[in-house]
């Protein structure tokens, strides 16, 4: 499918520092490498200025989740004008609606990519447990229909595959990992990264990520209480860090914040790492954690959620079971026991993690719709 035209639609994009904006750009690159071309319709923010191909929209602040934005769903004059072969979608909400309208305007295909459960975040909205249960329930009945309206659903896990099929999305779901951007994360000498935050010759546990709080991350200084001379160290940031901080200062744990750190410094945040922690149950893969592993970190995560399957159990990590702290705390011990097999282990997956494998795969779906009806509507 070389040289197809394609437009992606987004309610996260830069400067928003996640998993799915980097997915976007990763792939955005990488199509374009191929001779493609792949637009983006994002947020307006004033914090970015649009680049070749990149179309903001309009939009305000979700005042729920602070670092989000709501746009209106409307399709860019130039976009509604210009060459279309596919619309993706990576979002459910109003450009996601956009984009289903483009394609039946155009009558091209529509694909959807599922990066986040919604109804996990009911309790940004609510702190009433009915009213919570009915935001979730609802959350799940509109994914169901907007999903259901794609001629391909992409998810970046077997999991979150499964997860859709057992709520009734009756579209095709295809599994195509986001993919690592192999060239940048790698293995580095992390002894400069060490000596500029005052931990050289510590044994370094640490998370890097959005700090929200349905990542469960007091779990980790729940578990580094009771490990021996472990410093945890968090990159990142949200609306859950004071909360973390509070806790790790009330279990007297050697924990250090660094708030967001540069794209460019994180190969080496990685590589200062002897395990990363992952207590989110909520992912649908888990792209740090994949970055861990392409730097050759162990990882150590909840068995849940996608993380059941990005996280290859005693090969490039542990998993432990959900709330089960001790287990935690165990998984990271032998994980920092056996780290230089894990190590070896973690770099020879790097090649089927890549971003190249994943735009492969991503190819191969276009391909696929393209010979079969537009979107259903």
């Amino acid at each position: 499918m070389d040289g197809a035209s394609v437009v992606a639609f987004t309610d996260t994009y830069l400067p928003t520092v996640n998993g799915v904006t980097y997915t976007i750009k990763t792939w955005r690159e990488r199509w374009e490498r191929r001779g493609g071309r792949m637009d983006v319709v994002f947020p307006e923010t004033t914090d970015h200025d649009p680049d070749r191909g990149e179309y903001p929209v309009r939009s305000i602040a979700f005042p729920f989740y602070d670092g989000f934005r709501v746009a209106a769903p409307r399709v860019p004059r130039r976009v509604r004008r210009g060459d279309v072969d596919v619309v993706h979608s990576h979002t459910p909400f109003s450009l996601g609606l956009a984009g289903l309208r483009l394609a039946s305007r155009r009558d091209v295909p529509f694909v959807a990519s599922y990066h986040t459960p919604t109804a996990e975040y009911a309790d940004y909205l609510t702190s009433n447990a009915r009213l919570e249960n009915g935001i979730e329930q609802l959350s799940t009945r509109y994914e169901r229909w907007f999903l259901s309206h794609a001629a391909a659903v992409i998810v970046p896990s077997d999991e979150t595959r499964d997860r859709l099929a057992r709520v009734g999305v009756e579209s095709d779901i295809s599994v195509v990992q986001n993919g690592v951007d192999i060239e940048q994360f790698a293995p580095v000498d992390a002894t400069a990264f060490r000596e500029r935050h005052g931990l050289d010759g510590d044994t370094l546990v640490g998370y890097t990520g959005r700090h929200g709080f349905e990542k469960r991350l007091p779990d980790i200084v729940r578990a580094a209480d009771g490990l021996d001379d472990v410093t945890v160290v968090f990159g990142g940031d949200g609306p859950a860090r004071e909360s973390v901080e509070r806790l790790a200062a009330r279990h007297d744990i050697d924990a250090r914040f660094f708030g967001f750190l540069p794209r460019e410094a994180l190969p080496a945040f990685y590589s200062a790492l002897d395990v990363f922690a992952f207590p989110s149950p909520v992912e649908t893969q888990g792209l740090v954690a994949l970055e861990a592993i392409a730097c050759g970190t162990p990882v150590v995560g909840v068995r849940e959620g996608a993380l059941r399957d990005t996280i290859d159990d005693g090969i490039t990590g542990y998993h432990y079971e959900p709330g089960d702290i001790d287990g935690f705390r165990d998984g990271i011990r032998r994980a920092l026991d056996e780290y230089d097999t894990l190590r070896e282990n973690c770099l020879a997956r790097r090649e089927p993690i890549s971003v190249e494998r994943a735009v492969d795969d991503l190819e191969a779906v276009y391909d696929r719709v393209r010979q079969v009806a537009s979107p259903r509507v």
